[in-house]
């Protein structure tokens, strides 16, 4: 899995500053863009779960973007908390980032990857990301349901991560 230019992926250090407050910033971008009860957002302790695997994107010793991907029951992972720092816009990280994630759920064997997430301008750039990727809506999965203002997106990595 390929590193961005100027970027290292790693596994996220729950000790670092940084990492904690991208967490932080991730939190309350959601909070502040979602319906409270369409807060699906992993805080700091839900982000540790064994079921959760947090990837952080380092850049000059500073983590300036994050996702995770969570297991899902049969054979899926569900991304999660996908964010790039605001001043790291525009260069690429979250789309080096999205593909670090496919490829890590491909290597774990994942035959789908599905997500959560809102409706609205703040969340137009992440669903063109999403949408460019092959990503495609979908049904509702895992425990969520369906709103007005959520919606869920599917990639099939059956057929080489192309849409579902």
């Amino acid at each position: 899995m390929p590193d961005a230019p100027g970027v290292r992926f790693v596994a996220a250090d729950f000790t670092d500053p940084s990492t904690l407050e991208l967490i932080d910033l991730h939190l309350e971008g959601m909070r502040r863009f979602s319906p409270p009860e369409s807060v699906h957002a992993l805080d700091r302790s839900g982000l540790t779960a064994p079921d959760v695997d947090l990837r952080i994107g380092v850049m000059d010793g500073r983590a300036v973007v994050m996702g995770a991907v969570r297991a899902l029951p049969g054979g899926g992972v569900e991304l999660k908390s996908m964010r790039v720092r605001p001043e790291h816009l525009g260069q690429g990280l979250g789309r080096a980032m999205l593909e670090h994630l496919i490829a890590l759920a491909q290597a774990r064997g994942a035959r789908r990857i599905s997500l959560e997430t809102g409706s609205g301008a703040a969340f137009a750039p992440a669903l063109s990301l999403y949408g460019a990727r092959g990503f495609r809506s979908g049904p509702a999965f895992g425990d969520y349901e369906a709103t007005d203002f959520n919606q869920f997106l599917h990639l099939d990595l059956t057929t080489g991560g192309t849409a579902a």
